[in-house]
């Protein structure tokens, strides 16, 4: 009788988990129900709430223990399905968006050296995963990762010395990239003249998607198709486009003008199979900072799910303002690590 009033409980109690993560009490409350099991197997009903894509952390190997111990006490759920059948159908679940997988990486300025350092770990350490991603997609210095990755994983290095050597220009100028005369748009396309191999549009075809924003209609588009090398840079360096910032005259392409995806869309989710999302800022992502101490208040900005918090908004102001070469060093380093423990976590580690 005790075992049943603690399992009721907990079920009442039971916070629902949250996009790409578990939320922090969860560990407690798992505790708490499998004490319940242990000492009750005879119960007869038992709900399991979950949402329909989430991603176990550190935490999977006492859940999936859980859920072990239940089967072996004949436990019922209340679906009628035993907890061996429910956790076969979630791993086919899983088997099946692993056919096609993609990878997004967002919208985020000069941080995208974080970009880089999470690319870079891909490269040495997801093998395993870079063989079954189908799709690459970007918005603004993400489409720039998103591209070189796809086309010349081997110029990581490269990218990393450009995007340090510019934002040290950039912070010299008096008032920034917008400082009068200074033509960044014309640095950034020597950056990536010089990185794109000769074939980068035929490998892009079909296998990365550019977000990029309509002037006339304020609409966003994601393009996938480029007839030429010429093109795929022109698309690029329309993603980048912040207007003001970046210059006056947006960038034309196809007899239409430009500007930068991440006002519209900063985080490509591709309709088929699972996106696995990369950003500098903190919130409901597979891969970014993981701020702590914070209250769990999310704001969506241009179709990204972020944490409102303080470290955010400076992350927002070193996005256009580049910090010192040591915090880029820094960035660039969190997003290795940040991205190993997403390969360990996985087992996409290599």
């Amino acid at each position: 009788m005790w075992a049943t009033k603690r399992i009721c409980n907990t079920q009442r109690q039971w916070i629902k988990l949250k996009e790409g993560r578990l939320h922090g009490c969860i560990l407690l409350k798992c505790q708490q129900f499998r004490t319940g099991v242990l000492n009750y197997s005879s119960l007869k009903t038992i709900r399991f709430k979950s949402t329909c894509s989430i991603f176990w952390g550190k935490d999977e190997q006492m859940i999936m223990d859980m859920i072990a111990t239940v089967n072996a006490e004949g436990v019922k759920i209340a679906s009628g399905k035993g907890p061996k059948e429910q956790c076969d159908e979630k791993q086919h679940i899983l088997k099946e968006k692993m056919k096609h997988l993609n990878l997004s990486f967002a919208a985020c300025g000069f941080l995208g050296i974080y970009h880089l350092g999470a690319a870079a770990a891909f490269y040495r350490h997801g093998e395993k995963l870079l063989k079954v991603v189908k799709a690459f997609a970007g918005a603004s210095a993400g489409s720039l990762v998103a591209t070189v990755l796809l086309t010349a994983p081997e110029k990581i290095e490269d990218c990393k010395e450009f995007t340090y050597n510019f934002a040290e220009e950039t912070r010299k100028l008096d008032f920034g990239a917008v400082t009068p005369g200074y033509d960044f748009m014309k640095r950034l396309r020597g950056g990536i003249e010089s990185i794109l191999p000769s074939d980068a549009h035929e490998i892009a075809g079909n296998r990365l998607y550019v977000s990029i924003t309509n002037t006339k209609n304020g609409e966003n588009y994601l393009v996938s198709n480029f007839a030429c090398r010429e093109d795929l840079i022109k698309v690029l360096l329309a993603s980048s486009f912040v207007p003001i910032y970046a210059g006056i005259k947006a960038v034309e392409y196809k007899g239409e003008k430009w500007i930068d995806g991440g006002l519209t869309n900063g985080l490509p989710i591709l309709p088929v199979g699972r996106t696995v999302t990369i950003s500098p800022f903190s919130g409901r992502l597979d891969i970014c900072p993981q701020d702590k101490g914070h209250v769990d208040l999310y704001v969506k900005v241009a179709k990204q799910d972020l944490m409102l918090s303080v470290a955010n908004l400076i992350r927002l102001n070193q996005a256009l303002f580049p910090p010192s070469q040591k915090k880029m060093e820094s960035l660039f380093q969190n997003g290795f690590d940040d991205a190993v423990h997403f390969l360990l976590k996985e087992n996409w580690f290599k």
